[in-house]
């Protein structure tokens, strides 16, 4: 009786494959967490310790009181003025902008439109123009002896030229058209592709029960674009109270600042008039904070999840 020899212990693989998958992910993961945090988070940190310091920019020094910065915005008229100018164009501006998006989305994704590449590339075309190209096209445009004043005391609508850019109700309105005209075409991409992901038997059902085209568009393509459209909305959000290009291009924040944005005030403040980077950078995190709280609010009331 011969006694039968135990099986080798399997020994314990310290890199097993669970190990293996972790360690590359983290290998992945690290170049890009280390870049992030070097160029996002510690100039952020710099930003807000900047922003409660003063004096030269050689020479920072922290304010007495601390929040000095920040205090002095509720007086500085200027600073008021150009929020409520941002303010003016994002209430204006983005609902405009994102329901003609909407609109146009809806026509040029009809099965049946011929040219449907053409019109859509004219719509979207804005979108890669250069931003100062643009401004100075409008610029043109606006002026007192330009096109657009040529063209409407010709046709009778206008009984003699309107100085658009040096009045501040129509140098803001030069604003809104320019940057609807320039951003609909993007959001209307979007919308597009959400659409292509809608099923067309759901139109045709729609369509054979009598809903016209306005009842599909309010009961089946906007619901099913909600989320879409919820992050549209947050994108012009912030990219309105970012506005920088066409304060500075189009109007020069004239006249007497009744068009200049937070954006445009902060790059003055910091690099032309007597620069202060201290309150600047107390600027900048104001419009921080406003578009933190506005994309929660958007989020809050647009995704029920």
């Amino acid at each position: 009786m011969t006694n039968a020899t135990p099986a080798p212990k399997k020994k314990h693989r310290f890199w097993s494959m669970e190990r293996k998958q972790s360690a590359a992910g983290w290998a992945f993961l690290t170049p890009a967490t280390l870049m992030i945090f070097v160029f996002s988070f510690y100039p952020m940190v710099q930003a807000f310790l900047t922003s409660l310091k003063r004096g030269l920019p050689t020479a920072l020094t922290y304010c007495d009181p601390l929040w000095r910065n920040y205090q002095r915005m509720l007086s500085d008229k200027v600073f008021v003025q150009s929020v409520s100018n941002t303010l003016t164009y994002l209430i204006i501006q983005v609902p405009i902008m994102l329901v003609l998006a909407v609109i146009f989305a809806t026509l040029l994704n009809n099965k049946d439109l011929k040219f449907r590449g053409l019109f859509r590339t004219c719509i979207f075309l804005p979108c890669a123009t250069g931003l100062v190209a643009y401004s100075m096209i409008f610029r043109t445009l606006f002026t007192y002896d330009g096109m657009v004043n040529a063209v409407l005391t010709n046709i009778g609508i206008l009984s003699e030229p309107i100085n658009w850019l040096n009045d501040p109700f129509y140098a803001k309105f030069v604003i809104i058209v320019g940057l609807v005209w320039r951003w609909t075409g993007y959001n209307m991409i979007f919308y597009l592709s959400g659409m292509q992901s809608i099923d067309y038997s759901i139109y045709e059902a729609a369509r054979i029960d009598g809903a016209n085209q306005f009842r599909q568009l309010i009961n089946i393509t906007i619901p099913l674009l909600k989320p879409i459209i919820l992050v549209t909305a947050i994108m012009s959000t912030n990219g309105t109270l970012q506005l920088f290009d066409e304060s500075v291009n189009l109007t020069r924040g004239g006249p007497a600042n009744m068009t200049i944005t937070m954006s445009h005030y902060i790059y003055n403040t910091m690099f032309t008039k007597n620069p202060n980077f201290g309150y600047a950078a107390a600027m900048s995190f104001v419009i921080l904070i406003m578009v933190a709280v506005l994309s929660a609010i958007q989020t809050k009331v647009g995704d029920k999840r």
